[in-house]
């Protein structure tokens, strides 16, 4: 995939400020695209920002800062893109969500419904103002302006979110609504033309682990059973291939896995 192949997207990435969402930035940014981000932490951000701009003369990122599942701050994240690049955006990667070790009848459940708001909540709402923002600009009566204009709604997922795991069933059962909600969008809207992609990386080594909450002597054993696991930017990759692809080309649905990962 070369550099450029991107050029004139405009997108959106959640979850911005480091792990998966960072990489993500920069490996549409390294294609062309701008974009803008988001997360909680602006000190992040702002260095997010000054790296995504780094050596350009025209902005190739701009921040939003705060929760993503809050509405304003969804709202804000769009009028970040048309205020800095002067166009909606046409590329969406919901990415922000967070962990919970443990499983149903182990894991904390105090911490259950911040769970279920940012994983499930938070990306049923952005996925709901990207579609009507994007069904917006859908010309009524044109059947072919889809294909000028390539629009994608990416959604980072889990292989927890596919295959029962014991040991975080609660984090996996928001990814099985996640996923389940993708598919229906995905169904809702590609008769417009607009393409809906869920990603489900296997063990990706972030800060996602310790926020979730998993022990460093559990996690040094899975990467010692199966690794080298997968560093964030192999999952970017995935994102902006999928996104590169010609309007008419739609790839639904990738399993990311380090090479020697058995389950889940």
């Amino acid at each position: 995939m070369g550099a450029g192949v991107l050029a004139d997207r405009v997108g959106i990435v959640t979850g911005a400020s480091a792990g998966i969402g960072r990489a993500i930035a920069a490996d549409l940014v390294s294609h062309g695209a701008r974009v803008v981000v988001n997360a909680r932490r602006a000190e992040r951000l702002l260095e997010v920002v000054e790296q995504l701009d780094k050596g350009r003369t025209e902005p190739a990122a701009a921040m939003s800062m705060g929760d993503a599942s809050d509405q304003g701050t969804i709202d804000s994240m769009f009028d970040a893109a048309v205020n800095t690049f002067k166009t909606e955006p046409d590329l969406v990667v919901i990415n922000a969500g967070r962990g919970l070790a443990g499983s149903v009848a182990t894991s904390d459940d105090g911490e259950w419904e911040e769970l279920v708001r940012t994983n499930v909540l938070g990306a049923a709402r952005l996925a709901r103002t990207t579609a009507r923002r994007m069904l917006a600009q859908i010309e009524e009566g044109d059947a072919t302006g889809w294909q000028k204009r390539p629009r994608d709604i990416v959604v980072i997922g889990s292989i927890v979110g596919r295959h029962v795991s014991p040991f975080s069933s609660m984090y996996g059962a928001t990814k099985f609504a996640v996923h389940g909600m993708t598919e229906g969008l995905r169904r809702e809207l590609a008769p417009k033309g607009i393409r809906v992609t869920l990603i489900e990386p296997g063990f990706v080594v972030s800060e996602f682990q310790g926020v979730a909450g998993y022990k460093d002597d559990w996690f040094k054993g899975v990467v010692d059973r199966i690794g080298p696991v997968l560093e964030p930017v192999d999952v970017a990759r995935a994102v902006s291939f999928v996104c590169s692809q010609p309007a008419h080309v739609h790839i639904g649905d990738i399993v990311v896995r380090p090479t020697r990962q058995d389950y889940p």
